[in-house]
């Protein structure tokens, strides 16, 4: 096969650029080859389906660390880098996202072949192809709080999930909520752990803040109710899909940020992140510890920084949520910031193209407490750009929140 696959420099379906060499269009799955011209003498390309695809890493030892959340920088394990799902390869209970071009009055036509209709689970019943996910790109605001969450360039589903929640302290004062979580790869059903996680963690939160509990005791609190809900999952049957794979158990990484009242709280388990950057750019910071060999590794004084990130083994995490997690210990801190600014909470989908506080405060938009949906946007297209090599998530938390003070320093 040669590069020169197709002369198309935009996808018929969706008008996304493409390149030469691409087979299917990245954004919505059409196959590029069967849109264009072909030559009079193009052979006939057998396409690797994901029986095809290379084995996936084997499981994890019980060594105390997991292979990063996204399964590394580039992940290639799962046989889905660049291409799309092969037809009833993706997660049948993924719902369908915004409607494609309507085929009359009983549903939708499909992306690829543009005449099948979708069935119910999400794939075309003409060409059995895999239709866009409702999480492939996700955006949320909440009060002043704003979220991205994108699939990527590389990965097949986007596994990572977020919360928001604004809750009310006994006396009114407002309170501004974010959680975010990361889907471990090489665990079971890492999408579902992301979502439950996140969901139990902003839902723990809502409820016990306006019940007067401090928000570092009610941050605790959400990371361990999270967990249980993540350990629930691995207690549910599982499909003969997945029956194969049940020894690794749903798991995911955690951050979460509060604003409330002149305090900013953060909590986590894992290699996801909380940054400030105030708005005046002075001293940004990294509030959080990854969970992660490097960072144990430079704790200890075995290694430099330089020298552990280095190492292969630098984003194995050694800390997540999830049932066969050794022993669950959620990490929170608080801070009373003598200035405004912006909490940004994300996944390594996005910090390991702004690692350092001064690179997350650099990519920040001026604005981003005054639009921090647009600025979220801005963060997650600065990881795309990049490569999107991994799902991708950030949320946007202004300090202080409405109707507060800038706190006592």
């Amino acid at each position: 096969m040669t590069a020169d696959t197709h002369r198309l420099s935009a996808c018929p379906g969706c008008a996304e650029p493409v390149e030469p060499a691409d087979l299917y269009c990245g954004a919505c799955g059409l196959n590029l080859a069967s849109a264009a011209v072909p030559e009079a003498d193009t052979p006939t390309v057998a396409l690797r389906t994901r029986d095809d695809a290379p084995p996936a890493a084997a499981a994890p030892g019980r060594t105390g660390a997991r292979p990063s959340a996204d399964g590394g920088a580039e992940p290639t394990t799962d046989g889905y880098v660049l291409q799309p799902p092969a037809p009833r390869a993706a997660d049948p209970r993924a719902s369908v996202a915004a409607p494609a071009a309507p085929r009359g009055a009983d549903g939708k036509a499909c992306v690829a072949c543009r005449a099948g209709r979708v069935d119910g689970d999400g794939y075309c019943e003409n060409c059995g192809h895999a239709q866009p996910r409702e999480r492939d790109h996700m955006e949320q605001e909440s009060g002043p709080v704003a979220a991205v969450s994108d699939r990527g360039l590389r990965h097949h589903r986007n596994e990572d999930a977020f919360a928001l929640a604004t809750a009310s302290l006994p006396d009114g004062t407002p309170v501004s909520v974010a959680v975010v979580c990361d889907g471990v790869s090489s665990a079971t059903r890492p999408d579902e752990a992301s979502a439950a996680a996140s969901r139990t963690a902003a839902d723990t939160l809502r409820e016990a803040l306006p019940r007067g509990t401090h928000p570092q005791t009610a941050m605790h609190e959400a990371i361990l109710a999270a967990a249980r809900a993540v350990d629930a999952l691995a207690g549910e049957p599982a499909g003969a899909r997945e029956h194969a794979a049940q020894q690794n158990a749903p798991a995911c990484t955690l951050v979460s940020a509060v604003v409330a009242d002149g305090l900013l709280v953060v909590g986590w388990v894992g290699d996801s992140r909380a940054y400030w950057v105030p708005d005046d750019r002075s001293a940004p910071a990294r509030l959080t510890e990854d969970d992660s060999w490097a960072a144990q590794m430079v704790a200890a004084g075995l290694m430099s920084e330089a020298q552990a990130y280095a190492d292969e083994r630098a984003h194995a995490i050694t800390g997540w949520l999830g049932a066969d997690a050794y022993e669950l210990e959620p990490h929170t801190a608080s801070f009373k910031p003598d200035r405004p600014g912006v909490v940004v909470v994300c996944t390594d989908g996005l910090w390991n193209y702004a690692e350092a506080a001064e690179q997350m405060a650099e990519i920040l938009p001026a604005d981003a407490a005054a639009r921090p949906l647009h600025s979220a946007r801005v963060l997650v297209g600065h990881a795309l750009d990049g490569g999107g090599h991994d799902n991708v998530t950030v949320a946007l938390v202004p300090f202080p929140g409405p109707g507060t003070g800038a706190g006592s320093g």
